[in-house]
Order: C-alpha cells, then sequence, then structure tokens
C-alpha cells in the first residue's frame, strides 16, 4: 500500500453528518479521508510577540491557522490560549568560545535503538556560560515593554522553561543563570543559547546577550520571542487521543496542552496508530499507565486536563520502577507486535534479544549483549520492588477495570452521586473505577458510590 505526500495547507476541517469526512486545502480542492490526524503546533491561532512587535504567527514568518481556529471554536470544542517561547540564535562565529568552559558531549556510546549498529556521528562540544547582575539590571529596565509582564499575554507557558525575565523576576537573589550555548548543526554557524527564551524587545536582547561572559562580541542572528497559541482542552479526547465530539478526528501535541518534543512525539505515536486503525476497521490502541510513561501523560491529559503547557516528569508515574528506560523494548515490543507496527526484521530482531535476556535470568552461559546485561542486573538488584509493583498493577487492571456504569446508563442514576461529582465525571468522561480515581475533584465518598453501584450491577 502506497502513501501520497500532498505539501499543502489545510484550510479547515470537512465535517458532515457530525464526523469528518476530510479536510479542505487552501487551494479550494478537498482530500477525503476516514480519519484526520490534527498536529498544529503553535500555530492554531498564534500570535507572535517581542518588546511592542506583535504579529500572527505560528513560527517567525510563517503565517498561523487562523480559519481552522475558528472552525474549531464554532465547533464548540473547549479551548484556551497557551504560550511558549524562543531564545534568539547567535552567530557562533561571534561567540568569544576560549572563554567559556566546554560542555562535551557523553562519551558512552548510547543508542536510542539496539539495532542502530554503525559508526556513532560526529559530535560538537557545547559550552557553559552564565548571566551576570549586569544582565538582571538589564532585564529589569526592560520589563516596562514585556508583552509577558504588561499583560499582552493571556495563556501560560510552561512551568520547567520560563523565560529569563520571569527567572529574574521569580528569583531576583539569584547572581547568575546558567546558559548553555548548543551550536545547531555541523554545517550550520546558529548557536542555541538555552536558558535565556524571552520575548523582551531586539534593543534589550542586544544588550542583554552582551552582558554574558563569552558573548561580549556576540552577534544575534534571529531574536527571541514568544507565541500564544490555542489549544483543545484534553477532557474533550478520550485515551486513542480521539475528539468525542467529532468522530474521526485525533490529535496530537501541543494541541492538546503539552510542552516537549518527546511527549509530542509519543502522542503522534497514538493518535497516528488510532487513526490508521479506525481508517482500516482495527481495534483501537490504548497505553495504560503500567505499560509507559505516553500511558501516564495521556491518562493525566484526559482525565486531569491542564492548566499550564503539560510536560511528562518520572514523578508523575507511580509504577516508574518498572517503566525504566533500559527496558522499554522488554515492555512494548511484544505489546507492539499485535498491532502489526514492527517489521519482521526488527521484529526478528527483538526476539532473538528476548532469548538473550531469559537466558541471563536463567544463570546459563551463552553470549549476552552488555545492556541486556546490565538490564537483568538492575531487575535483579530491584526484584522484591518489582514484585510488589507487579502485584498492584494486576490488581489495578482487575479491579479498576470494572466499568462505573452499563452501556446506555448515565451517572445521574448512580445512588449517592452529588450533583457537583456527577458534572467533574461526565467533564472528564472515565470509563472504569481507576480512571475515575484520577479525576481531579473527584472524592473518596464519590469513588466509593461508584464501586457500591458496581457490584450491585454484577
Amino acid at each position: 500500500m502506497g502513501i501520497d505526500l500532498i505539501e499543502a495547507e489545510v484550510r479547515a476541517l470537512s465535517v458532515a453528518g457530525g464526523e469528518v469526512v476530510g479536510v479542505a486545502l487552501t487551494e479550494g480542492t478537498m482530500v477525503t479521508a476516514r480519519a484526520v490526524v490534527l498536529a498544529t503546533g503553535t500555530f492554531l491561532g498564534g500570535r507572535i510577540f517581542r518588546g511592542v512587535e506583535r504579529e500572527p504567527g505560528g513560527r517567525i514568518n510563517e503565517r498561523p491557522a487562523t480559519v481552522l481556529g475558528e472552525q474549531l471554536r464554532s465547533l464548540q470544542l473547549p479551548m484556551g490560549r497557551l504560550k511558549t517561547g524562543t531564545p534568539p540564535r547567535l552567530d557562533g562565529r561571534t561567540i568569544d568560545w576560549g572563554a567559556l568552559e566546554p560542555q562535551p558531549s557523553d562519551s558512552d556510546p548510547w543508542r536510542m535503538s539496539p539495532m542502530s549498529t554503525g559508526p556513532r556521528l560526529p559530535q560538537l562540544a557545547c559550552a557553559i556560560t552564565r548571566t551576570t547582575n549586569e544582565t538582571h539590571d538589564i532585564i529589569r529596565d526592560g520589563l516596562a515593554t514585556s508583552p509577558l509582564f504588561g499583560g499582552a499575554i493571556e495563556g501560560n507557558g510552561p512551568r520547567y522553561c520560563p523565560s529569563i525575565e520571569d527567572k529574574v523576576h521569580r528569583f531576583g537573589d539569584r547572581d547568575g543563570h546558567q546558559v548553555f550555548l548548543e551550536p545547531e548543526g555541523l554545517d550550520d554557524h546558529l548557536v542555541y543559547p538555552n536558558g535565556i527564551s524571552t520575548s523582551l524587545a531586539v534593543d534589550v536582547q542586544d544588550r542583554l546577550i552582551r552582558s554574558i561572559p563569552g558573548l561580549r562580541a556576540a552577534r544575534v542572528a534571529q531574536y527571541g520571542y514568544a507565541v500564544e497559541y490555542d489549544y483543545i482542552d484534553p477532557r474533550a479526547l478520550n485515551h486513542q487521543l480521539a475528539l468525542s465530539a467529532i468522530p474521526g478526528v485525533f490529535c496530537a501535541g501541543q494541541l492538546n496542552g503539552t510542552t516537549g518534543y518527546e511527549e509530542a512525539a509519543a502522542q503522534g505515536i497514538v493518535a497516528g496508530l488510532n487513526a490508521a486503525a479506525l481508517a482500516c476497521d482495527l481495534a483501537p490502541m490504548t497505553v495504560d499507565r503500567a505499560r509507559g510513561y505516553m500511558g501516564v501523560m495521556i491518562d493525566d491529559l484526559v482525565l486531569q486536563g491542564i492548566s499550564e503547557p503539560y510536560r511528562m516528569l518520572t514523578a508523575r508515574a507511580e509504577y516508574r520502577l518498572a517503566l525504566r528506560a533500559d527496558n522499554a523494548e522488554a515492555r512494548l515490543s511484544e505489546w507492539a507486535s499485535g498491532y502489526d507496527v514492527l517489521t519482521p526484521a526488527r521484529l526478528a530482531h527483538i526476539r532473538r534479544r528476548a532469548e538473550m535476556r531469559a537466558a541471563a535470568k536463567s544463570g546459563a552461559i551463552v553470549h549476552v549483549e552488555p545492556d541486556i546485561i546490565r538490564e537483568v542486573e538492575e531487575d535483579h538488584r530491584y526484584a522484591p520492588y518489582l514484585q510488589r509493583q507487579a502485584v498492584e498493577i494486576e490488581r489495578m487492571r482487575r479491579d479498576g477495570g470494572v466499568k462505573i456504569t452499563s452501556d446506555g446508563e448515565t451517572l445521574r442514576t448512580v445512588p449517592g452521586l452529588s450533583l457537583e461529582m456527577i458534572e467533574r465525571l461526565e467533564q472528564a468522561g472515565p470509563m472504569t473505577l481507576d480512571e475515575a480515581s484520577r479525576v481531579r475533584g473527584v472524592t473518596p465518598a464519590a469513588l466509593a458510590a461508584l464501586w457500591l453501584h458496581s457490584r450491585k450491577r454484577a
């Protein structure tokens, strides 16, 4: 089955009979589809802010998706505004690298995939510097024209990567903040100064850059800015990242209120697989909280919603001891094979490694790859805790899988549920007791009422 790649701008969804039937392109044509994945990033109703400058855009010099955003709002979807920002880009040839502390790449040649066996790619060192008290004074003097502090930006920004003006405002006692200077490519002179995201005016950015050691003569190639954009309240989605209000529409990334590359990629996998499953009349795919971090993230989003851009943290996972980076292959590969998303070569490679893993655990003397040895050692080290966690996971899947209502039944028929609890549960739409337990604001008394109702029904 072939794939056609069409480079065009989607103007709007094509909806008929309450469900999606395709997308309308700006050139006037329509692409029919049973399933559509929306991954609009910061483009949906995007506005760019820099000092007193304002312009529509999802990224600098790129138009926003205005009509699509208006259409989604007209469909009565619950929506809001969020913001993010980016630092200025510097010309690396004008940086005094000799005055800075180098930050070389890790020497451990660890790879994301065990199938990667080629030579390591060429590496470039980063460098580290710090803002100074002079930098902070420049920033404070420039806050008068800041869109962030002047009220021009409505949306909340990411908690874990604030702008440099926000850092200086909130942590005024600090005499410096780290800045990591990251080359953007082997054949690119641009440098990304990680740690100084800003939407301050251009002249303020020039001065604050030149107040930082190693950057006294640095030339700004592109100034930083903030972008505010529309997002859909993720409680309007189900665990397959499908919009409940418009069958056939799936959403991923910043549109769902998240921030971060890995967060967006994980949602893209789930939304894409489920869109393909719908188009091919296959069973949908759901990742639970005990299977992977993407399951934790999606469960948090669709049950609790967000008030600021969501970042995945290990602390959000109750089963994080079992969700290690070194056992991702063992956790997910056989499960993923059930959805026919692994090539025969990859599946064969994974199964050979599974045999090595089993042999190493049994104590057999075989050739075992070093990363598998480390994984088995970790399993042995944490064995008592992993066993206890496995029991908890099994109990969660058994008891938590109990449906809170039967088909055709509403929450309003459950005795003992207050109107407030009914409204909270109806907004989040949990299907099971386990999901209901994680809806924000649902009380133990409400959970007890749901449990009793399910027992009587059984």
